[in-house]
C-alpha cells in the first residue's frame, strides 16, 4: 500500500498494472502495432514480488494455474507466464483494496466441499 498509495487514484485496475510496468511496451508506426517486453516502469520491489507471488500462486490457485499453463504451451517460455500471472494478481489487489475486500481465490468460493448456498 506505500507504493500505490491511494488506489482510488486509478480509474481502472488496468491503470495500476501500467504504473507497476507489467504491460508490455508498444512500438506502432500508422496500421503496424508491435508489442514487445514489459515496460519495467514503476517499483522495481514491488514488481518482482508480485512476479514472485504469481509463481506461487500459479501452484495454488487452479485459475491461474490453467492460464499459466495455456501461456506457456503457447509461447514455449515460462517467463512469459509469470509476468501473466503478476499482472493478475495486481488487477486482484486494485480490487480488493477498492472493495476493501480479503484475498479469496477462485476455487475458495465454488469448492466441492462446501455449499455456495450456504455462504
Amino acid at each position: 500500500m506505500l507504493v500505490v498509495g491511494d488506489v482510488t487514484r486509478f480509474p481502472r485496475s488496468k491503470k495500476l498494472a501500467s504504473y507497476l510496468g507489467l504491460i508490455p511496451s508498444e512500438d506502432s508506426s500508422g496500421t503496424r502495432r508491435r508489442l514487445g517486453a514489459i515496460s519495467k516502469q514503476g517499483n522495481t520491489l514491488l514488481r518482482t514480488l508480485l512476479v514472485e507471488a504469481g509463481q506461487s500462486a500459479a501452484r495454488c490457485d487452479p485459475e491461474l494455474r490453467r492460464a499459466y499453463q495455456r501461456l506457456c504451451r503457447k509461447k514455449q517460455h515460462t517467463g512469459t507466464g509469470k509476468v501473466m500471472v503478476a499482472r493478475k494478481l495486481a488487477l486482484r489487489l486494485c480490487w480488493m483494496l477498492k472493495q476493501q475486500q480479503p484475498y479469496r481465490p477462485a476455487h475458495a468460493l465454488s469448492s466441492p466441499s462446501h455449499s455456495v448456498s450456504a455462504a
